[in-house]
């Protein structure tokens, strides 16, 4: 995996300061992410490297509907074409979108819960994290029951288990020292 992120880098750079240069970050986010389902898709994975699929039928399937062939985005999906480096558009997106949070000082953060949260708590968290980050935060809410109770918050490189599973599991390291 560590290696299609090492090859998908430059072309998420590259990606990243076109969209930069043109004011149009949030458009290529947009784009990438359809050209990344795309190719993802296990059917269009197949043809990928198939000496039967054209370069101008891979290229259409990446372009999301109405995007003109002579844009940026076409010029770059057809380099990727070229380069046999289509199958790398996941991690292309992946990349891309980490830059563009980065560029506008924005942190994605994840919460794990066992129960859904009311807006005005998720509010409330999202304005401390901002404090105690210094940034705009991402927060993504998602369920999951293994939590038992309380949160997971997961920041990047930093996490903060408020859970029960997480209270009972440092409990159990300590009755077992």
């Amino acid at each position: 995996m560590s290696s299609k992120q090492t090859l998908a880098r430059p072309y998420a750079r590259a990606a990243f300061e076109s969209a930069r240069a043109g004011g149009s970050l949030a458009e290529w986010q947009r784009k990438l992410a359809f050209a990344a389902t795309v190719a993802a898709n296990p059917e269009v994975r197949a043809l990928i490297g198939n000496p039967g699929a054209s370069d101008a039928a891979l290229r259409d399937l990446c372009l999301p509907v109405g995007e003109p062939e002579g844009s940026h985005f076409a010029a770059f999906i057809a380099i990727l074409i070229d380069n046999h480096r289509l199958e790398l558009l996941p991690q292309i997106a992946e990349l891309f979108d980490l830059l563009k949070r980065e560029h506008e000082q924005v942190l994605k953060v994840t919460m794990r819960t066992a129960i859904a949260v009311d807006p005005p708590l998720m509010d409330a968290l999202r304005s401390a994290l901002k404090r105690r980050f210094n940034r705009e935060i991402d927060l993504q809410a998602v369920l999951d029951p293994s939590v038992i109770g309380g949160a997971v918050i997961d920041a990047g490189e930093q996490v903060i288990d408020g859970s029960v599973r997480g209270r009972l599991e440092r409990l159990t390291r300590v009755l077992a020292a």
